[in-house]
């Protein structure tokens, strides 16, 4: 027999009576996408978390609800949630006040808590270690030599060769062109001390 609750005008169904009257909950922060822990919820905790906004659980070792932040002051304000295929799992989405973990991380897993953005964050990395760790050999390192004037001067060159092959009808070199130009790009923005993610927080910031 499933539950169901109404949230954001819509229906979740969960399937209490597979577990002994417990789901796991995964918690996933809201803007991130990281995952930040795991806990277990009863009808009751999962009808407090919708009627309060603030994530509660339930304590398996204390058996009672627990609502998280209630001590440490970090809750975690509810964006969303849906339950999964089975009906026996809840994704919850949610905007932390701090660290989630209770030794002080920002995850469970001790990993900080920052905006991924798959293999742009990758190639960042490259390029911060090719700035601290220059060689002769490295194209990167000698734009970081020459200035700031010299990679935003490549910025441009790349754009207008960008806007060039959007013309012409040869998508491989216009995608070629385009990874150049982000590729400067990312080296510029370290030059001004800032991350692809501060764009996307701007972005973001706009779209509210």
């Amino acid at each position: 027999m499933e539950s169901e609750f109404e949230f954001n005008n819509g229906k979740i169904n969960v399937d209490f009576e597979k577990q002994n009257g417990l789901v796991p909950a995964i918690v996933q922060d809201a803007h991130t996408k990281n995952v930040l822990m795991l806990g277990y919820m009863n009808a009751e905790s999962l009808q407090k978390t919708l009627n309060t906004g603030l994530v509660t659980f339930y304590s398996r070792s204390r058996q009672i609800l627990w609502t998280k932040g209630e001590t440490s002051g970090n809750f975690l304000h509810l964006v969303s949630l849906k339950s999964d295929c089975d009906n026996d799992t809840l994704l919850v989405q949610a905007t932390p006040d701090g660290p989630v973990c209770h030794l002080g991380t920002d995850t469970c897993w001790g990993e900080t808590n920052k905006l991924q953005c798959g293999f742009l964050t990758e190639l960042e990395a490259v390029i911060t270690d090719r700035r601290k760790n220059p060689t002769d050999k490295s194209y990167t390192a000698s734009l970081f030599k020459k200035g700031i004037n010299k990679i935003a001067q490549k910025v441009g060159e790349e754009a207008v060769e960008v806007v060039i092959e959007a013309k012409d009808h040869d998508d491989n070199l216009f995608l070629n062109e385009s990874a150049d130009l982000v590729f400067h790009f990312l080296v510029l923005l370290q030059a001004k001390e800032h991350r692809f993610a501060d764009v996307l927080e701007v972005l973001r910031q706009r779209h509210k």
